[in-house]
């Protein structure tokens, strides 16, 4: 193939990115959630070896790179991965692999199936070109494995917690359970301070007779960025409870950013630049259910 006439921007854009090597790309492959199949795997293994260096490279965003494929083998290796139901992944100023922990189907700490909804964040915006790139994390409970405030938008399980006094024992497990000492022993029933409770679900998660009920939901952070600039990104919406607002709150969050970005700005640094109260006040109108975009 004639270097002269290769589109580097395309290839980057479909994951293969430029080695210092003359040549050679490293591929990013789509990695949905962190999960992939045991067929997924052996393709991989295959790739890199027929067409590598016999190696992978796994990034801390849940991502696995092939090094060392050469520019006359980039379709050979998209023909193979297809085979093996593997897709490259994207690069550039468009929306990244959707990370997340393994959620309620598997952890006990769960409160949401966190790769149901990486999935579904993945058909929605997977690949999608914007200003900047950005970035999606799924994260299932309050212990944060994910580190769901380091992306441009993350989202965290949690519980609205109700509490049945005739079914309590008063054992005061829930009170040991939580970590925020949002519970306290009131005469013969156990009273919750909602301005400590965090949502965590562990006093429903805790208690052996089931009098605290426990109805999931949706945490939501905007903006962080941890590359050359670092911020903590923010949450000030309520708990999201079903999935139909919260793809509301992401469609606009990331409207509102393609609107209003400039070209190579990240999120967190147009809404420093504009200022944060229209978006708030927007993300608060689109929760109430208001079209505001």
């Amino acid at each position: 193939m004639d270097e002269k006439k290769v589109d580097y921007a395309a290839l980057k854009k479909g994951g293969f990115m430029r080695q210092k090597q003359k040549g050679y790309f490293s591929l990013r492959l789509q990695v949905v959630g962190g999960n992939l199949t045991a067929e997924n795997i052996r393709t991989i293994s295959e790739v890199a070896d027929q067409y590598g260096k016999g190696y992978v490279h796994m990034t801390s965003r849940q991502g696995i790179e092939i090094p060392f494929i050469h520019l006359n083998d980039i379709q050979e290796v998209r023909e193979k991965l297809a085979e093996g139901g593997v897709k490259p992944g994207v690069c550039g100023p468009r929306v990244r692999t959707v990370t997340a922990c393994q959620g309620e189907a598997i952890c006990p700490s769960g409160c949401i199936d966190t790769h149901e909804l990486a999935e579904e964040l993945n058909q929605h915006y997977f690949g999608r070109d914007l200003p900047h790139k950005f970035k999606f994390g799924v994260t299932g409970c309050q212990n944060n494995c994910l580190k769901a405030e380091e992306n441009d938008l993350g989202i965290k399980g949690g519980m609205t917690v109700s509490y049945d006094k005739d079914l309590c024992i008063q054992c005061g497990v829930c009170i040991k359970a939580c970590r925020e000492d949002a519970l306290s022993m009131d005469g013969d029933q156990i009273v919750i301070d909602r301005n400590k409770c965090n949502h965590c679900g562990r006093c429903v998660k805790s208690c052996p007779v089931d009098a605290w009920k426990g109805e999931s939901g949706y945490i939501v952070s905007f903006g962080g960025l941890f590359g050359n600039k670092i911020y903590k990104g923010e949450s000030f919406l309520p708990i999201i409870r079903d999935k139909e607002t919260l793809l509301r709150v992401t469609d606009a969050a990331i409207g509102f950013f393609e609107k209003r970005a400039n070209p190579g700005e990240r999120f967190r640094l147009m809404l420093q630049r504009i200022g944060e109260a229209e978006f708030r006040k927007t993300m608060k109108e689109v929760y109430d259910g208001k079209d505001t975009l």
